[in-house]
């Protein structure tokens, strides 16, 4: 005699349905020694609301003409969020969001405010997810699994592309080691900055500037791009490395 779900949260609860056969008039279902309210019955069919539980537990239909032979039930502890990486993505959706924490496996559920969207399980302690287009805001990020929910204890917020609008100086030696102050708008974000695909070390100084440490680079005429967790800008003219 199938149950369906076969697990679910410790809190119960949660609707279940028993199949089978002989099931006219049945009076009792436990999950183990619990008793679960019954919702619906047919020959072939009894609903019902789970009583709260932990463990592995025996599943049993009572009928005038007797009890059914137990079918495991197996009790899910909540979820648990630890952190959220990275915390923020961009309005036009798209960033792939790490969730880490505990009881994660039977997610089937990562919802960004009110956008909800499926996520990928990694395993019991690691997911990842998508996230969806929305406004700049800052959203709750809450994980839904067989044991219930979990809120993120950080908002999770969506940025707007960043806009690049000047640098300065111009030009360093091919030896690296020159300050550049970045500026531009949205840059609160930055995950990287690099001088024709060279990563740079930087400094996040505000939401409009950015210090980076020129790398090492042949000289010539290179572009200097910032990466947001909302996007990416190049930005305007070249920086010239020269002797």
């Amino acid at each position: 005699m199938p149950i369906s779900p076969n697990q679910g949260s410790t809190g119960g609860g949660f609707p279940a349905t028993l199949t089978g056969t002989g099931l006219t008039g049945a009076t009792m279902v436990h999950f183990g020694n619990k008793t679960a309210t019954i919702t619906a019955t047919s020959p072939t069919s009894v609903s019902v609301v789970a009583p709260s539980g932990a463990g592995v537990v025996d599943t049993t239909v009572t009928t005038p003409g007797g009890t059914s032979s137990p079918v495991p039930f197996f009790y899910v502890p909540p979820p648990v969020v630890v952190d959220v990486s990275p915390s923020s993505g961009p309005v036009a959706g798209g960033g792939t969001v790490t969730v880490t924490g505990r009881g994660l496996a039977t997610a089937d559920s990562v919802l960004f405010g009110d956008t909800a969207v499926t996520p990928t399980v990694v395993s019991d302690s690691e997911l990842t997810a998508v996230s969806p287009a929305h406004a700049t805001d800052e959203v709750s990020l809450v994980v839904t699994a067989r044991g219930g929910t979990a809120t993120a204890s950080e908002t999770f917020a969506f940025v707007p592309a960043p806009t690049v609008t000047g640098f300065s100086p111009l030009t360093g030696l091919p030896a690296g080691g020159t300050l550049v102050d970045i500026t531009g708008t949205a840059l609160a974000t930055t995950t990287g900055v690099t001088f024709d695909g060279t990563p740079a070390t930087f400094a996040v100084l505000s939401d409009t500037r950015v210090a980076a440490v020129a790398p090492s680079h042949a000289t010539g005429a290179v572009t200097i791009t910032v990466t947001t967790t909302g996007g990416s800008d190049a930005a305007p003219g070249v920086f010239l490395y020269i002797l």
